[in-house]
């Protein structure tokens, strides 16, 4: 079994990804949970920042290592909250939670009537520090942002991207449901069928 350090503290994410690569025989583990602290996020895209966290995380475990870097893009915004998504309050002098990075996206949006919005996932995946051949995966999500929170699942932005086809907000979808449409399960998949052909074919 290989055994894969995750570039994230994140519990939700660790569970969401578990589940996702079930199908391999992977071993997921936290980086935290190896005592390796986060890595620096200096990048303006989703693709550069998981490539440094990758690396960062496979450097310090001396193994294999997968990094998400993730986020919600609204068109009116120009693309922001972008990678700065899970820190997007902390731009207006606001604390770093859930709930305040929501507040301040409706505050944003409230002059504009386009509420187009992606979450957008890029996965990269390095056997070692220095891979030459990082393997890339990138996952979107199309909805809109509602004007009100609703739903009390997920985290992050969940409550406020609205899946017309699902005709729910992420938050309000069962684990079972995202995992087979979210921007990360498409990364995932990708992914997986990328590590088939590459590193276990």
């Amino acid at each position: 079994m290989l055994r894969l350090v995750l570039a994230s503290n994140n519990a939700k994410k660790l569970l969401e990804l578990q589940a996702l690569f079930s199908a391999l025989a992977i071993e997921l583990v936290t980086q935290g949970s190896l005592g390796i602290a986060e890595a620096e996020e200096p990048h303006v895209t989703f693709v550069e920042n998981a490539l440094a966290k990758a690396r960062h995380a496979a450097f310090h475990a001396n193994a294999s290592a997968i990094a998400d870097d993730s986020g919600l893009c609204v068109d009116a915004l120009r693309g922001s909250p972008g990678v700065l998504s899970a820190r997007y309050a902390t731009l207006y002098g606001r604390p770093k939670t859930d709930a305040e990075n929501n507040e301040v996206l409706l505050e944003q949006l409230q002059p504009h009537s386009d509420r187009h919005a992606r979450f957008v996932s890029a996965l990269v995946a390095v056997r070692s520090a220095d891979d030459p051949e990082p393997l890339i995966a990138f996952g979107r999500w199309d909805g809109v942002v509602l004007p009100d929170p609703r739903g009390a699942g997920g985290f992050g932005y969940d409550p406020l991207l609205y899946i017309p086809e699902l005709g729910q907000t992420v938050a309000e979808l069962s684990a079972e449901t995202k995992n087979a449409h979210s921007h990360r399960a498409q990364a995932a998949r990708q992914m997986l069928a990328l590590m088939r052909e590459v590193w276990f074919g």
